[in-house]
């Protein structure tokens, strides 16, 4: 058994997309483009296609306590990656359970309202994710709208101060996403207490972006559970994503919003 090689592991709890752009779906994907075995704990069911969001059936707190114990009392755990969490005992639910993983890096995608501006979970989850996510996550990765949400002030993309101000609330580094923004180069900005890196790209204008946030955080999470530091995973999850959506731009499903290219790579036989 010494010579077997074990997978970087992340551990992804989340919503399941019935049309596959985003939630789970997006995450197992993303995580297996950049070569990482994602786990996964459903926190909820929703019925949706690239129109938008038409039910939400979350998981029995019993059920996710299940799958969380079922996964963490066999399998090591490298990274954690969380995204829908719809009510506050949820969140505290989850939240205790990273409390007996001290040592691996969690990213918080603080997923509030769908690509079709559908409002995924409640006023209370939105408090409880920022008093008892927010200090447990390793990076955090809001768009603005999520922000604004958890700052409770307008947030404008780019805007540096206001990703200072999300570290204020515990998380080691915030970044903030761009792709609310206007202009011909869409800017993402990380930070931490002392430092601020932007990464640049061109604005694509395709409407095939649905699943982009769970894309972005789940490709962090793998680049931390294949050990790369917090910079170098968000440099590589960027570099990901833009070629995703740039495939996706060239792609075709539903008639709504469509997903991006999670396995672009698979005809250029490289996602890193």
């Amino acid at each position: 058994m010494a010579d077997l090689r074990p997978y970087p592991t992340v551990l992804v709890i989340a919503g399941s997309d019935s049309c596959a752009g985003a939630g789970l779906q997006a995450d197992l994907k993303a995580c297996a483009a950049l070569g990482a075995y994602a786990l996964t704990v459903v926190t909820a069911v929703t019925a949706q296609n690239t129109c938008g969001v038409r039910a939400i059936h979350p998981v029995p707190l019993d059920m996710v306590a299940a799958q969380l114990e079922a996964i963490l009392e066999d399998i090591p755990v490298a990274a954690v990656k969380t995204g829908m969490l719809a009510d506050p005992q949820l969140v505290a639910m989850v939240a205790a359970s990273l409390d007996g993983l001290p040592h691996v890096p969690v990213v918080v995608d603080p997923v509030m309202v769908a690509q079709s501006g559908h409002r995924l979970v409640s006023d209370a989850a939105v408090a409880a994710i920022r008093e008892l996510l927010l200090p447990r996550a390793t990076v955090l990765t809001p768009n603005v709208p999520e922000a604004q949400a958890l700052l409770g002030r307008p947030v404008a993309a780019g805007d540096g101060a206001a990703a200072r101000d999300l570290v204020a609330l515990g998380p080691q580094w915030v970044l903030l996403k761009g792709g609310h923004g206007e202009g011909a180069v869409c800017e993402d900005v990380l930070v931490d207490a002392t430092t601020t890196q932007r990464l640049q790209a061109p604005r694509l204008f395709t409407r095939n972006t649905h699943g982009t946030g769970c894309t972005l955080a789940s490709a962090v999470a793998a680049g931390l559970a294949l050990g790369f530091a917090v910079p170098q995973a968000v440099t590589q999850a960027h570099r990901y994503l833009q070629a995703a959506l740039a495939a996706g731009a060239r792609r075709c499903l539903g008639q709504g919003a469509g997903p991006v290219d999670h396995l672009w790579c698979l005809e250029e036989r490289e996602c890193r």
